[in-house]
């Protein structure tokens, strides 16, 4: 795990303690704001940088962004990487080629889908399916942080390996012993997860 990469994470306040409602409707005691990288080129530098890493032994011939957090993310991995990039949107043009996915790609192709972050599969699963219906192939997901909640199950039961950069547990044990995660909150969280696996 690259604890400096936490520390940044955690110092830009991308790792938020308090009471947030999650997409799924859940109350969580912790919140990964990624977002917040748009504003921080260097460490979006630095995210792209760790998620290269793990790059190295999967073999795909693009890269596809989940809009709309892991865009820049996946750009910057783009560019880190000289991987073309494309992106399936969210809803299709109403005009123009009224393309659902963006960007040039080849039938055939093995496509890397990047995310910021996992915690269910819904969005991943969403995000794949645009681009099988265009004949691509699908094998990998690499997000920065898996929050640990059963994403990565879900993703390996249709046939998808998870990759990720970053595991919740472990950064959250790091930020305690950094002195940035009182004891509290730490057990809070740490039941959390516990108690709100998919």
């Amino acid at each position: 795990m690259n604890k400096k990469l936490v520390l940044v994470l955690e110092g830009i306040g991308a790792i938020k303690f308090g009471t947030f409602t999650l997409k799924s409707g859940i109350v969580s005691p912790i919140y990964i704001d990624l977002r917040l990288l748009v504003s921080h080129p260097d460490v979006l530098k630095m995210v792209a940088k760790e998620m290269q890493k793990k790059c190295k032994n999967l073999e795909f011939d693009r890269i596809a962004g989940i809009p709309y957090a892991a865009l820049p993310i996946a750009t910057a991995l783009s560019m880190q990487l000289g991987k073309p990039m494309i992106y399936a949107r969210k809803e299709q043009k109403e005009y123009g080629t009224k393309k659902l996915i963006e960007g040039k790609y080849l039938e055939g192709e093995k496509i890397l889908v990047v995310d910021d972050l996992v915690t269910s599969a819904k969005s991943k699963f969403e995000a794949i399916e645009p681009l099988l219906n265009e004949k691509l192939i699908v094998r990998d997901v690499l997000v920065l942080i898996d929050r640990e909640q059963g994403g990565g199950r879900q993703l390996k039961e249709k046939g998808y390996e998870l990759h990720a950069c970053l595991e919740l547990k472990k950064m959250l044990n790091f930020l305690k012993k950094a002195g940035k995660l009182e004891e509290g909150k730490y057990r809070e969280v740490m039941e959390f997860l516990k108690n709100n696996s998919i």
